[in-house]
């Protein structure tokens, strides 16, 4: 195999022979020439042998007889960045601030379905258009998605009138399920609910009572337990409670079967407006239609009975859920110590509390809220200390009247040392508290020594 060096003494000569040729030939055809205009030339001509293509050459050559990794190295001692590579769309969507070149990347990736079909960017893209209040932009985004493949699916289109609601704007919603016909695609039970379910959340609820009979009926649409499912709990929502009782009526006239969730919702409005023995008869009527309840259900009876001040018969609720092999959430234990708590019975609410956490439950923050202010208002300020400080470490802080509570407490039994401990907590919270809250804490401290 030829040596480098030698290679080059080649090449070398091959050139001095062809810019002589050259040279020679346009001698004939010039009546002066310039060699210096020629080595000039920035041109050369095509397929014109030089030192580089001759070494590029031989080192393909070697490449192809033994393959491998080449890792290029700077002269110096300093690491030469590399070559840059391009984004995913979706990373550069995420960390793009501007309103305006977020709108312009999302739109220039329209046919990316990397993008376009991963719902996580869509929402995010469209949440923090609406954050900057840019409806315009939201506007131009989704009716512009419409005109592309996608806008042939009813699913691709009930998406945009979920995100029409989740930015605030049901009116382009509503449209964009009357104009699903201009762009080819077919309405059903799935964007009626979807329309019906936006009206709902900007409690347009007349609106939904309106399109719920009108557009059934004008589109064709074979409406499901979901679409009066989101009728009942609009009326609930108005404080309508009778009409909504009539709505599942209708229902079982239209041959479906009221589920889980129609019963719950009626449940929880007729016990919210004191009716209790509606809201019993509606539990007892699906228990007997053989329809079982959910864990939403079970809280929702037991947040009634704790509200009567029954925290032992809401207590005794939780053994049926057990029975019926629904555990208990955190909402259930909550609602538990607190009724407790409400009637003085602080033994048991620490005694539930306790338990749970063998249930595989842990306390949340409105569980620590509960008890820490409870605790107080006992007079326990050792374990309300203890709970207190638990649930700070955690970044769960009470609220600001009941650290007070527990400060004055804390300094009137000589606990100073568990104060100062707190209030170091209070003034490393993140987001911090106001000027005048933390002066008030520290007033507590100082006024009791």
């Amino acid at each position: 195999m030829l040596s480098v060096h030698t290679i080059r003494r080649i090449c070398a000569a091959i050139d001095a022979f062809s810019v002589t040729f050259i040279a020679a030939t346009l001698s004939r055809s010039r009546k002066k020439t310039d060699l210096s205009v020629l080595a000039n030339e920035s041109n050369n001509p095509e397929n014109f042998p030089t030192i580089a293509a001759c070494k590029a050459s031989v080192l393909n050559k070697h490449h192809k007889l033994k393959p491998q990794v080449e890792i290029e190295s700077s002269s110096t001692n300093t690491v030469s960045d590399p070559l840059p590579i391009s984004e995913p769309a979706i990373v550069k969507l995420k960390a793009e601030k501007d309103p305006e070149k977020l709108f312009h990347l999302f739109k220039s990736n329209a046919h990316n379905r990397l993008v376009v079909e991963n719902r996580f960017a869509f929402e995010d893209t469209v949440s923090r258009l609406a954050g900057a209040r840019r409806y315009d932009l939201i506007e131009h985004l989704l009716e512009h998605q419409k005109t592309l493949p996608q806008g042939l699916r009813e699913g691709f289109n009930v998406r945009i009138i979920m995100l029409y609601g989740k930015a605030g704007m049901p009116d382009h919603a509503l449209q964009t399920f009357h104009q699903m016909h201009l762009f080819g695609c077919p309405r059903t039970v799935k964007s009626f609910n979807a329309t019906l379910q936006v009206l709902s959340q900007a409690r347009r609820f007349d609106d939904v009572h309106t399109f719920f009979i009108q557009c059934a009926n004008k589109y064709g649409i074979v409406l499901d337990e979901i679409s009066y499912n989101i009728v009942i709990k609009s009326m609930c929502e108005m404080g309508r409670l009778d009409s909504a009782y009539l709505v599942m009526v209708e229902m079982e006239k239209a041959g479906l079967k009221p589920d889980v969730v129609t019963y719950t919702t009626l449940m929880s409005a007729f016990y919210k407006h004191g009716r209790r023995e509606i809201g019993d008869g509606l539990w007892n009527l699906m228990v007997l239609r053989g329809c079982s309840p959910n864990l939403a259900t079970f809280n929702v009876r037991i947040q009634f009975l704790i509200n009567r001040r029954r925290a032992w018969k809401g207590n005794d609720l939780t053994h049926l859920m057990c029975n019926a092999g629904i555990q208990p959430d955190e909402m259930t234990y909550n609602l538990i110590i607190k009724g407790f708590c409400m009637i003085g019975e602080l033994e048991m609410a620490k005694r539930v509390f306790y338990a749970m956490h063998g249930r595989g439950c842990k306390p949340n923050s409105k569980i620590y809220q509960t008890m820490v202010h409870y605790l107080c208002e006992g007079g326990n300020f050792d374990l309300a200390f203890r709970l207190c400080k638990d649930s700070m470490e955690k970044n769960w802080f009470p609220s600001v009247g009941t650290i007070d509570k527990l400060l004055k407490g804390l300094m009137s039994t000589s606990k100073d040392r568990n104060a100062r401990e707190i209030m170091k907590l209070v003034k490393a919270r993140i987001p911090s508290y106001s000027i005048n809250e933390i002066k008030n804490f520290q007033g507590i401290l100082y006024q009791s020594r």
